[in-house]
């Protein structure tokens, strides 16, 4: 699996008047990439990054716009690569946004908003909530950590050893992963 970046809105011009050819230009260069993704057996991802914190200039914003991107696309090894901290900031409603775009899902990122640091830090997302969704929806990949520690790497993953524990055995409590 590999991030395809949509680039981001030269400087000094108007997102809204650069909007269609900056999708034609992503849509082919999407294609292209897919078709040589495919051909070494790759799954090629999308991710929409916000524009009110992150990158205010960076093209693809929202998992409404990446959805209609990939659906004119057409390949099916080009997936969405749903990053919740960008996805809580652009649009909230994370549960039916997870639910809607499932099936074009290649990858989860998580991170606390608004602090962008571990899922046990105070802020707006319930992650065992949110962790319990992606199981009853058949999620198997992978979720990747993009968050900053507020510590050490130890330090970082000690929400992970909690979270585990209050899951029980069978997820691995007690796992040298935790440790």
């Amino acid at each position: 699996r590999i991030h395809l970046m949509a680039g981001r809105v030269p400087l000094g011009a108007d997102r809204a008047a650069v909007a269609g050819e900056m999708e034609t230009t992503f849509i082919e260069n999407l294609r292209y990439a897919a078709d040589l993704l495919d051909q070494e057996d790759m799954i090629g991802l999308v991710e929409p990054i916000n524009n009110r914190i992150t990158d205010p200039r960076y093209f693809l914003n929202t998992p409404h716009q990446a959805a209609a991107i990939l659906e004119k696309v057409g390949r099916p090894n080009l997936k969405l690569q749903l990053d919740l901290f960008h996805c809580q900031i652009m649009d909230g409603n994370l549960s039916h946004n997870l639910e809607t775009y499932f099936p074009l899902i290649g990858h989860i990122q998580i991170a606390q908003v608004p602090g962008r640091h571990e899922p046990d830090s105070p802020g707006e997302l319930n992650f065992p909530y949110i962790f319990e969704l992606l199981e009853s929806l058949g999620y198997t990949g992978y979720v990747g950590c993009e968050y900053a520690p507020k510590g050490d790497t130890l330090e970082g993953l000690g929400w992970l050893r909690s979270y585990w524990e209050s899951r029980g055995p069978q997820y691995g409590g007690t796992s040298k992963a935790a440790k």
